[in-house]
């Protein structure tokens, strides 16, 4: 099975564009943090993990619309592994996390007023849900 589920914050703005066939896709960062107490040295300790985040048709739409640069969100998707050739030749092989689900973790006074928050979206439409839209 491959499955992941990750809690953290966009490190930037989604970019959403369209397949030739049409399709929305958006891609964007997503910063997962963990943190811990050092045995030895009694210290807080913190690590910061980045995935490559890619939401498909409603959802990319979704995305797009209201995550923005450090809104808290949830997801859950799959794993997945992609080989490129970088500017200088060199081949690469890149993951990103495909997502079927994303939910918002922002509160609503947490966020500006010209952003949304609070809510989830629905792995098959892309929908938002929890409460009425837009706030």
């Amino acid at each position: 099975m491959n499955k992941v589920m990750l809690i953290g914050n966009a490190g930037r703005d989604p970019e959403m564009t369209y397949t030739p066939s049409g399709s929305a896709v958006t891609k964007f960062s997503l910063a997962v943090s963990r943190r811990w107490k050092d045995k030895s040295s009694g210290d807080q300790k913190e690590e910061t993990t980045w995935f490559n985040i890619v939401a498909w048709e409603r959802l990319a739409e979704t995305c797009s619309n209201y995550v923005h640069k450090g809104s808290k969100i949830f997801v859950e998707g799959r794993f997945v592994s992609r080989d490129y050739t970088d500017k200088d030749g060199n081949k690469r092989t890149a993951f990103d996390v495909v997502i079927t689900e994303m939910e918002l973790l922002d509160s609503k006074g947490s966020r500006p007023a010209d952003q949304s928050g609070g809510g989830s979206v629905a792995p098959s439409t892309g929908e938002v849900g929890g409460e009425d839209f837009p706030f």
